[in-house]
């Protein structure tokens, strides 16, 4: 007999997390568990206030499920939730129930290839660009940084970035807090220097201005890319690189759909995440494939993490232990 259990999990970051619209020292997140009498699987995700989401309204929307768990499906599931992060949560707990019941993980299964070591983008906090600067000499390890950057200082911020570490790549993620004239003094100071993307610079309901369209660093769409059906709509208005995550997207299932689309659209792909567990972390790691950009560094910005987690090492993010999720387990 089939059961769905969810709860809310709380972890603790390291110091704390600024982006330009709020700051955070922990994170809330929802774990689902789906078993059919033998065997289990679980998915986590992270309800998202900018999305309109609580811990409290994810446990309701899974809570709907709960008459008709026995035949819901992974078919089923994307007509009876919305894409968001309650989805996901319960998609990722599907694809690794089904891995524990055919005794395939979960790649597998997807046919895709098995995930890969892939170096990861390190987040630094918005700040001031000395403290940012004296953060990215700290990060000796990593080679892609991204930087949280806000209206106020982000140019000199990102500047500042470069020159403490002129070794290497770098993300600015403006999280919607720049606007046009702002966004091209972006372009024109930093066009020669090892920026990979500008991500989500502008609020997700205003486009990009033509005369930035095809300037460098490329701009990058991720507070307005959810689904596939996004896709065309953002090409046209200018976008030539998207940030997939599989709680925008609603899970793995949706994720894969997406990102075939967007590579056949000629895009480049960014992988990411929200900050949470390495449970979030593990089914994201099997789009690697697609991704010209990874930026999974979620649960290395915890206190601390499951014990089977992710493996962070020299800026890079492996496979966690096949215990934690998407491979059979013993029973």
């Amino acid at each position: 007999m089939k059961s769905i259990k969810s709860e809310a999990q709380h972890w603790p970051i390291k110091g704390s997390f600024r982006i330009s619209r709020s700051a955070v020292t922990e994170v809330g997140v929802v774990v689902v568990t789906i078993s059919d009498g033998t065997h289990f699987g679980r998915g986590e995700c992270r309800p998202y206030p900018r999305y309109n989401e609580t811990i409290k309204s994810v446990l309701a929307q899974i809570a709907t499920l709960q008459n008709d768990i026995e035949t819901l499906s992974l078919s089923s599931l994307q007509d009876r939730l919305p894409n968001g992060a309650a989805r996901n949560a319960v998609d990722c707990a599907l694809w690794d129930l089904e891995a524990q019941i055919t005794g395939k993980p979960v790649h597998e299964l997807l046919r895709l290839t098995p995930p890969k070591t892939r170096q990861t983008a390190f987040t630094l906090s918005i700040d001031s660009p000395t403290k940012m600067a004296e953060s990215a000499l700290a990060a000796t390890d990593h080679k892609l940084l991204k930087i949280k950057v806000g209206h106020e200082d982000g140019l000199a911020c990102a500047l500042a970035v470069m020159k403490a570490r002129p070794d290497v790549h770098l993300i600015i993620d403006a999280n919607e807090a720049l606007d046009a004239a702002s966004l091209e003094d972006f372009q024109t100071h930093l066009k020669n220097y090892p920026v990979a993307l500008i991500e989500q610079p502008l609020p997700a309901d205003i486009s990009l201005p033509p005369s930035c369209v095809n300037a460098k660093p490329i701009i990058c769409a991720d507070e307005s890319l959810h689904t596939v059906q996004d896709l065309q709509r953002l090409w046209d208005e200018g976008f030539r690189a998207v940030n997939i995550k599989l709680d925008k997207a609603g899970g793995l299932t949706e994720a894969i759909t997406l990102a075939r689309r967007a590579k056949s659209m000629g895009y480049n792909i960014m992988l990411g995440c929200m900050v949470s567990s390495s449970l979030a972390m593990a089914p994201a790691l099997l789009l690697e494939s697609f991704a010209d950009v990874i930026d999974l560094d979620g649960a290395l910005l915890l206190a601390r993490d499951h014990d089977d987690g992710m493996i962070y090492s020299s800026g890079t993010v492996s496979p966690a232990p096949k215990t934690l999720w998407g491979y059979p387990r013993k029973i």
